[in-house]
């Protein structure tokens, strides 16, 4: 008989990316949307349950992440996503997670955590 495993990576995969589907934009004057903050960090969940080193695919994530965040809007707006996202990934780190920025070379302006208010940010 078959046996079907699932490892922590691919079910917190397969949780963020249904988060993804059911995440819809918050405004209409945004440059970017929860489904290209997920796409963008999807590389990074490894990292964040697991630790270890990170992979360059989540450094690039990052990167372009700090780069579309152009207003204060899309901050908050991907704020508001990561921290939807995180939530529902079983044995997320948070204070690891909110190293990414610094480990990448391309510090995030804010940091996420379930109590951050991401209407606040700037």
């Amino acid at each position: 008989m078959a046996r079907f495993e699932v490892s922590a990576r691919g079910f917190a995969f397969t949780v963020l990316l249904v988060s993804m589907v059911v995440t819809t934009p918050y405004a209409t004057n945004a440059t970017i949307t929860c489904g290209e903050v997920t796409a963008l960090l999807t590389p990074c969940i490894p990292f964040g349950v697991l630790g270890g080193i990170v992979p360059p695919d989540c450094c690039a994530g990052i990167k372009g992440l700090n780069a579309a965040q152009n207003t204060t809007e899309d901050r908050r707006i991907a704020c508001t996503c990561i921290q939807e996202g995180a939530a529902r990934i079983p044995l997320i780190d948070y204070d690891r997670i909110n190293t990414l920025g610094d480990l990448c070379g391309s510090p995030c302006p804010y940091k996420v955590y379930p109590s951050t208010d991401c209407s606040q940010v700037s």
